[in-house]
């Protein structure tokens, strides 16, 4: 990550380390309500959601993390020389010819495939991996006759966990999760003695189940609702802040931005703030005719964007408020505590997966608390 110092940014990204550990905290205390032997790790790939591999890894170990799964073999090799001990799981499974490279950084592949296993078995068969068997969501897993393949050469390899992931966890009535719990169970009963991992961040609230021997939340741990519709149980990790670059006054009947699609309706203080697409901020965030106006939040109130989010900046209608709470310099909440990351992504049309990790390189990042 960039270190840019705050007073040449033109935005700010907070990162609350404390809230963070006490996220993991909470998804281990409701894992173990339902199955109190089952272990608690952490999805960290994408740059940790994009708040930062380091500080965020460091964090959770200090926590109690001790398995954490990452995407890219790449993303495991950076994560072992900053978690010597972790227990790193490769959920991209095994890159062909890369065996070596796997065993040199004692990463685990999420085998994926019957030539991913049998590829292992002739290199790195005393190592171990885990099984990644596909049980509906139609991605990323082996196909059942192929796992039943694995489960026959058994013996050619160290399999430490068996795993697959939930389509639909976010929708608990959903009854695709139904079908998957059955298969799943069907599936592990073919390795009953090999540890077993199915739940994600929303399936951990799904219950019994869905626990069995370890669960991987990731966005909730970041501050995302698991459990959509409900009020959210995670605390705030991640606050984007903005600057104030200018204000200005725009007459009845002007407009605002490309293709002048905000007319302002009366004399109006424009704030254009510091930060665009290129920074992360979503292009839906545009003001239009088709939906309610996104918002932000400033000076104690929420106020509208309007015009459209470009490259480099956007505008806010601050007219109702303080000329000296948004004066040049005023941040500006485009989610945190007041403003909340999955509301945000709603006004984009998104999620807060896509927000968090699309974060910009742009940003002045500045990391607080956290128990060491």
């Amino acid at each position: 990550m960039n270190a840019i110092p705050e007073a040449l940014s033109s935005a700010i990204v907070t990162i609350d380390l404390a809230a963070l550990q006490s996220n993991w905290k909470a998804l281990a205390a409701q894992a173990r309500a339902h199955s109190p032997a089952t272990e608690t790790g952490a999805a960290i790939k994408g740059e940790a959601y994009g708040l930062g591999m380091e500080a965020v890894a460091k964090a959770l170990w200090s926590a109690g993390c001790r398995s954490f799964f990452v995407a890219r073999p790449f993303e495991g090799a950076q994560l072992r020389a900053i978690l010597p001990e972790a227990l790193i799981f490769v959920l991209d499974g095994l890159y062909a010819g890369q065996a070596d490279y796997y065993l040199s950084h004692a990463l685990i592949p999420a085998l994926i495939s019957l030539d991913e296993a049998r590829e292992w078995a002739a290199n790195g068969k005393s190592k171990p991996c885990a099984v990644h068997v596909d049980t509906g969501i139609n991605r990323m897993g082996m196909r059942a006759d192929e796992y039943a393949d694995v489960v026959a050469m058994k013996d050619q390899l160290h399999i430490d966990l068996v795993m697959s992931h939930l389509a639909c966890s976010d929708e608990p009535s959903h009854p695709l999760n139904a079908k998957q719990r059955d298969l799943f169970a069907k599936y592990r009963a073919m390795l009953p003695d090999i540890p077993a991992s199915f739940a994600n961040s929303s399936g951990i609230y799904l219950g019994d189940g869905y626990l069995y021997d370890l669960v991987r939340p990731g966005v909730a741990l970041y501050g995302g609702n698991p459990s959509p519709g409900q009020p959210n149980p995670m605390k705030t990790v991640v606050t984007l802040q903005l600057k104030i670059m200018q204000t200005k006054i725009v007459k009845q009947g002007d407009t605002i931005g490309y293709s002048a699609t905000w007319t302002a309706p009366r004399d109006s203080r424009i704030a254009l703030l510091g930060a665009g697409y290129r920074d992360g901020i979503p292009r839906k965030l545009s003001w239009s005719t088709d939906k309610p106006a996104a918002q932000v939040f400033v000076a104690g109130r929420r106020v509208d964007i309007v015009g459209r989010v470009s490259m480099d900046m956007m505008a806010i209608d601050v007219t109702d408020l303080p000329e000296a709470e948004t004066a040049r310099g005023t941040l500006v909440e485009i989610f945190g505590p007041n403003l909340p990351v999955d509301e945000a992504a709603a006004y984009a049309g998104t999620i807060s997966y896509e927000l968090l990790t699309h974060l910009g390189n742009r940003y002045h990042r500045r990391y607080i608390g956290g128990e060491s």
